[in-house]
């Protein structure tokens, strides 16, 4: 879960909101660009107005345009991780980034909007177990058909071990990531039928300490 937070200018560092009045002041003169709707996305998500107006700003930081392609959401992404695998003629910074984006982009526009990052953003950090497991299945489930197969797993999976790059300590072997995959799946297909549903997905992350202390890293970051 916490290879998810990272992107854009959301770093794992509080955001102090309680300024001094002279700071506050000047912070709403700077955002000026408001995405339109922000009582509803208030609404909607678990950022208040003011957690929102920083966000947007940092968003609009990174991305004046306002919406987030592909290759630009890769682009910042590597920036998190520099160690992962380098560009090249076949393959972007991180095949991870790709898969990032795709659950992002839930309307699969081929862009990421302030509402979109912001509305994940906000299950990330300040949505339940429930809601935060679900995001991470549907991060798994690549073909977006309700299951996740062991191909799928290993994609994700191997992605995320290119991405942390050669500079782990112990160094991994190379068939970490089929280990890994083999050991999940093993525990998840509860009736091993060759694939995991949503609910033995959420039953198994909730049945493993490890996991569910991976959901609580990031719920202070802002």
């Amino acid at each position: 879960m916490g290879l998810v937070v990272g992107t854009f200018s959301v770093q794992s560092k509080p955001v102090n909101f309680h300024k001094d009045n002279a700071d506050d002041d000047f912070e709403m003169t700077v955002v000026c660009h408001r995405p339109e709707g922000l009582d509803k996305l208030e609404a909607q998500t678990n950022f208040n107005k003011r957690e929102l107006q920083v966000l947007y700003r940092g968003f609009k930081n990174e991305c004046p345009s306002g919406a987030v392609n592909e290759d630009t959401f890769k682009q910042i992404y590597s920036q998190f991780f520099p160690h992962g695998d380098k560009w090249t003629d076949k393959c972007y910074a991180s095949t991870y980034a790709h898969y990032l984006f795709n659950a992002f982009d839930t309307g699969h526009t081929g862009s990421i909007k302030f509402e979109d990052f912001v509305t994940a953003l906000s299950i990330l950090l300040r949505g339940s177990v429930t809601e935060k497991l679900q995001w991470t299945f549907n991060l798994y489930d690549i073909n977006r058909d309700g299951y996740i197969n062991k191909e799928e797993m290993m994609d994700i999976v191997r992605a995320i071990y290119d991405m942390m790059g050669k500079f782990t300590y112990p160094v991994l072997k190379t068939d970490a990531p089929k280990q890994h995959v083999d050991a999940f799946f093993q525990k998840m297909d509860k009736n091993r039928d060759g694939v995991v549903t949503l609910d033995e997905f959420i039953l198994s992350c909730q049945e493993d300490e490890n996991i569910m202390r991976s959901l609580q890293l990031f719920e202070n970051v802002i």
